[in-house]
């Protein structure tokens, strides 16, 4: 049997995918389709997606290495191509934070390389760039995938949508981006009032989108100055608590063990009636062993699941955004320096992972709650952002270009013909350019964009996708052990934080750990019925 393998997207998790599916010890033919024209580099790597100052968060050390580590292929660039992106040989180290599009080159040669490799071990891997898949349909036990121009692959015995982030395309009109990613890169966004939602990474690469157009930043002695050259301009980034991220903090990779949140631990958890109480009292515990300073001075043992993040983001809600943010990178970087962990925040970071396993089991209250209060938590620490990124808004600052507003809780978007309008009982601001910049929200099975697959779901009754564990479909047939879901939207209600490289190198390996399985098994049978 030569199993006919169709991945659609190859973004990081498409490519991880590919990985995997190599070490297959029988012939598999692979077609990867890919909508753009650097595949292997996904949509926040991409020149679509991208420029030069936008800084990926997440270090070499982090990323799973491929053939190599992103650490050991910038070390074989040509000096004056890491130059371009500002970078030099002397900074280059494994907690080195890149340029994007630097990381994106990474992921293509490194994805062209599989593709050498995987021929030369016996299996037949073809490349589709530069063109869109347009539907998924069932014929027999197999699938066709139809592409926008009218053409059809080859049938698959099974099928991979890998086709990762995915935000509806921004208005035919150059005042309103309903996200960062469909339009904004390379629109030359006048010298005006911005409005930007949100105040994470994204909105910060929003905000950078814009002023690389109208100055630059320079260096002055040890400060980052920003020079205006187009004056006018003005952003307003907004959300409703008023934060900003933190700057990435230094802790040792690979990560040391919990004690007290184990797997055991949190599955007893989930069989008990108040079972995110019990996650948190997990949580507390483990918290206040690795900080018990820190458990002081929040009062950590008469808090709950509902009021410890309001105890978590206190200090920095009654301080002044900027003045937090430098006084942030002042710690984080003199930490680097010395190689110093603060023990509440990596304690955090390493229990995200093991308490996103159990989401799914929560009640629908438990999960409310959980939203509302401890992945708030989580999301902010995990979610820290290059201390460049920080360096860059401080400039901005200085520079009088940017503020930071507090939205109320009933705000109202108003989309003008000209102009868009921040509305609230508080009052309203108006904005020439805004930038919807809050990230990728979760999708159900109405977002699916290949019909003839919707269609198949919506008949039965599936409102959000049905997995196994393999990520592969539960039903209808014949999708069902078919067809992997390993598009990170529509995971995420289940899986609140399965985003970034980490997660792709996950989904990839549990997809083509089932595939092989499954490979191997009808190998074996055709062996005993020869």
């Amino acid at each position: 049997m030569n199993c006919e393998i169709g991945i659609v997207g190859c973004g990081p998790t498409g490519l991880y995918t590919l990985a995997e599916l190599i070490r297959c010890p029988q012939p598999l033919t692979i077609t990867i389709f890919d909508k753009g024209e650097w595949a292997g580099a996904g949509t926040p790597y991409s020149r679509d997606g991208a420029n030069r100052l936008m800084l990926a968060n997440i270090a070499s050390i982090e990323i799973p290495p491929l053939t190599q580590t992103f650490l050991q292929w910038m070390q074989g660039c040509e000096p004056r191509i890491l130059e371009s992106y500002g970078i030099t040989q002397d900074m280059l180290n494994d907690r080195l934070f890149a340029p994007r599009l630097l990381l994106g080159c990474y992921l293509h040669d490194e994805l062209l390389e599989l593709i050498r490799i995987g021929r030369e071990q016996g299996h037949t891997i073809r490349l589709v760039e530069r063109l869109e898949v347009v539907d998924i349909v069932a014929e027999g036990t197999r699938f066709r995938v139809d592409t926008a121009e009218g053409r059809h692959a080859q049938r698959f015995d099974k099928l991979i949508l890998a086709t990762g982030h995915d935000f509806e395309p921004t208005q035919d009109d150059d005042h309103y981006f309903a996200n960062p990613w469909t339009g904004l890169i390379g629109t030359e966004v006048p010298a005006c009032k911005i409005g930007i939602l949100g105040t994470s990474l994204s909105a910060i690469d929003a905000a950078l989108a814009v002023v690389c157009q109208h100055g630059q930043f320079e260096w002055d002695k040890e400060d980052l100055r920003f020079t205006l050259e187009n004056p006018g301009l003005t952003i307003t980034m907004m959300s409703r608590n008023g934060l900003l991220p933190e700057a990435d903090f230094y802790c040792p990779i690979p990560y040391l063990p919990l004690e007290r949140m184990t797997e055991p631990a949190l599955e007893d958890c989930v069989q008990q009636t108040e079972a995110l109480d019990a996650v948190f009292s997990l949580f507390r515990d483990e918290l206040a062993l690795a900080d018990p300073a820190y458990a002081a001075k929040t009062d950590l043992h008469h808090l709950s699941a509902d009021s410890f993040a309001d105890a978590y983001f206190a200090e920095r809600a009654e301080s002044d955004p900027f003045r937090w943010a430098r006084k942030n990178l002042n710690e984080v970087v003199r930490n680097k320096e010395h190689r110093i962990t603060v023990p509440w925040r990596y304690a955090i970071l390493r229990m995200h992972e093991p308490v996103e396993t159990i989401v799914a089991q929560l009640s629908e209250e438990d999960r409310v709650r959980f939203d509302r209060g401890l992945k708030r938590v989580f999301v902010d620490n995990y979610a820290a952002v290059p201390p460049e990124s920080i360096r860059r808004l401080l400039a901005l600052r200085d520079a009088g270009i940017l503020k930071v507003q507090t939205l109320s809780e009933d705000y109202e978007i108003v989309k003008g013909s000209e102009t868009t309008m921040i509305s609230s009982p508080e009052g309203s601001d108006e904005f020439d350019v805004f930038i919807d910049a809050t990230g990728q929200k979760p999708q159900t099975v109405e977002d699916i964009r290949f019909p003839s697959l919707r269609r198949a779901l919506q008949e039965d009754g599936q409102t959000i996708p049905r997995l196994h564990k393999s990520f592969a479909l539960r039903a209808p047939e014949p999708f069902a052990g078919n067809l992997y879901f390993g598009a990170i939207p529509f995971l995420m209600h289940n899986r609140p934080f399965v985003q970034g490289i980490v997660a792709s190198k996950e989904l990839g390996e549990i997809m083509s750990l089932d595939i092989i399985q499954h490979v191997e098994a009808e190998e074996q049978t055709e062996q005993l019925c020869a």
